[in-house]
């Protein structure tokens, strides 16, 4: 691609960030170029954003439905799957699958729930209640 050709399509991203992208400039070598997007990429980004939405929210009604712990909720909100969590929290994956469990995680003790809370970043009271400060 030609250094005159490289996207600049708007896109949210491109007011807080740009990317670096190869080109060849007017004498055939390659240089590098920034561009604000690309409807392509930010399509693809956008339809990405909204299929987590949807599992945050799918996962908010579980919790709701009483078929999950808050912590399915903050999992999916934060991109996380088990193994990460456990990375993050030091708990074995088969005991963060037992606290997604809601009876199981209404029993934690304060001090296995703030693990939970740092993590997160939020407080005890937040994690049990779902409560997420978007700021």
């Amino acid at each position: 691609m030609k250094k005159e050709d490289v996207p600049q399509d708007l896109s949210s991203l491109g007011k807080i960030t740009k990317e670096v992208c190869y080109a060849t400039d007017e004498n055939g070598k390659y240089t590098t170029q920034l561009s604000k997007g690309w409807d392509v990429k930010i399509t693809a980004l956008d339809a990405a954003w909204d299929d987590i939405a949807l599992r945050v929210e799918q996962a908010r009604q579980k919790v709701l439905n009483n078929e999950a712990s808050p912590l399915l909720f903050f999992m999916e909100k934060a991109l996380m799957d088990i193994s990460i969590l456990a990375g993050y929290t030091g708990f074995w994956k088969w005991q963060i699958s037992r606290h997604l469990k809601p009876g199981v995680f209404k029993v934690l003790s304060d001090k296995k729930l703030q693990r939970y809370a740092e993590v997160f970043n939020v407080s005890i009271a937040d994690l049990k209640n779902m409560s997420v400060n978007e700021t």
